[in-house]
């Protein structure tokens, strides 16, 4: 990781160029939904490989995060799904409008998109990444270093060297911009300057929309559009009340099929729970200012795991958060497949083993672990119709989730083999314990309700 972020501070003569390509001068929104794929392999195995590692590398960035960094609206838009195991959103921004396409996490807050003609990104499968023309926008401005949004990007007080100590409203001559912010997703990460835009919704127009403008990045596909709980976030600069998305099934590969994210914002009804809905609330993490990018997460209270109706005999103290804010449990639609902690995964990948060898007679793939480094994985030679045991989810408040079956295992090679789609890592240290990821949310509707501070969800069709 070191090396690319030199190797990305060596080209930063791009930012440079930003300064000249600047003019000196309540209802609901759907939105399709799709699965992002870059560099789609033809190889099962070596696809699972691929999203177990990104899986893993996420996980150790979220456990260790580390960042430089009253009108009812109701808007939908479409959600796509890519092969590289994620979903995206189409936003427009500027004006005239540009449309871009961005990765939906809730597992971080800052939106940002590629950003000007010399945006560069290093290790990406595509070259051909749509970017944003801020010279071509008559709303873009470069975000003012005295500007209060610029402390949301770098939630530290923020020294203007080049500007008067008054007030900002008595410092009129300052012209010093937001510093640049360096942010690391585990696998990959982006850098820029901050810009003051407008975001254009299908009815709806937002002014002065704080969004990174990144010139440079390592291993993104797209942009991202932050959905988690800081102040940067698209919910929180929308002032939602609720959002939902549902997720197309995983095929792992681009599809043009789309679901549909919903932005609600003053619902008249927003206090009532949504017909059909099962609702968890969610948890607070305790404040620890040296950890203040766990605040961003989407905590739920997890409280037990059953297999084939066993309960899998965890230590508790991983399923809940301790005094110094690691532990518990969050959804991050930016990971593909659950995360747990070696003391989560084992005796759960243990039970899956007991019933399925001892009670089912089916053998190891070992194989078919080795090459997707996926485990346990299982034989099922010619099998038409193979049998599991259930994995149920059992959350605070009563809530149930009994996942399907394609929910938790997939099928590798061809058709001889499946696998536990959950992974573990003994080097990840210190964070939540579990990582829901969106692998296993797909054909479920998740209701992210902020106003009442409740995670809902609904095993249905998505389309």
């Amino acid at each position: 990781m070191a090396s690319n972020i030199s190797a990305l501070c060596l080209s930063f003569i791009f930012f440079f160029s930003l300064l000249s390509i600047f003019p000196s001068s309540i209802t609901s929104l759907t939105f399709s939904l799709s699965r992002f794929h870059t560099n789609p392999s033809q190889d099962s195995y070596q696809n699972l490989n691929s999203l177990v590692s990104s899986s893993l590398t996420r996980a150790l960035h979220i456990k260790n995060p580390q960042t430089k960094t009253t009108t009812t609206t109701t808007t939908t838009t479409n959600i796509s799904s890519h092969s590289y195991g994620g979903y995206s959103i189409s936003l427009s921004f500027g004006t005239p409008p540009q449309i871009i396409p961005f990765i939906l996490d809730t597992g971080s807050h800052l939106v940002w998109f590629p950003c000007t003609n010399h945006y560069q990104c290093k290790y990406c499968s595509s070259s051909k990444i749509p970017s944003f023309i801020p010279k071509l926008s008559s709303s873009s401005r470069l975000l003012g270093c005295q500007n209060p949004k610029c402390s949301w990007i770098h939630h530290e007080s923020i020294q203007c060297r080049d500007c008067n100590d008054e007030p900002l409203a008595t410092s009129k001559n300052c012209t010093q911009i937001c510093p640049s912010y360096l942010v690391l997703y585990g696998s990959g990460l982006t850098e820029g300057i901050a810009l003051s835009e407008t975001l254009n919704l299908p009815n709806r127009i937002i002014p002065n929309f704080l969004v990174g403008c990144s010139v440079l990045s390592s291993r993104q596909p797209a942009g991202i559009a932050g959905f988690g709980r800081g102040k940067t976030s698209l919910p929180s600069q929308l002032n939602l009340d609720k959002f939902s998305y549902c997720l197309l099934s995983h095929k792992f590969d681009d599809t043009t099929r789309t679901s549909s994210l919903i932005l609600d914002n003053g619902s008249s009804h927003s206090d009532k729970k949504t017909t059909g809905l099962t609702y968890t609330p969610f948890v607070n993490n305790p404040s620890v200012a040296e950890r203040n990018a766990f605040s961003v997460y989407y905590y739920v209270g997890l409280r037990r795991i059953t297999v084939g109706g066993q309960r899998v005999r965890v230590w508790y103290k991983y399923l809940t958060l301790d005094r110094d804010g690691n532990g518990g449990t969050i959804v991050d639609s930016g990971t593909t497949f659950t995360f747990m902690v070696p003391e989560l995964f084992e005796p759960l990948a243990d039970e899956f083993v007991s019933q399925m060898v001892k009670n089912r007679n089916y053998t190891r793939a070992l194989g078919a672990e080795a090459l997707t480094g996926l485990r346990p994985c299982f034989d099922v030679p010619g099998e038409k119709v193979a049998s599991f045991p259930e994995l149920k989810l059992h959350f605070m408040g009563g809530a149930e989730v009994t996942l399907p079956v394609e929910n938790y295992f997939a099928v590798v090679g061809e058709g001889s083999a499946v696998c536990l789609t959950v992974v573990t890592d003994r080097e990840a240290s210190g964070g939540p314990s579990i990582i829901l990821g969106n692998f296993q949310m797909q054909n479920y509707y998740v209701e992210y309700d902020l106003r009442n501070q409740r995670l809902g969800f609904k095993q249905q069709l998505c389309k």
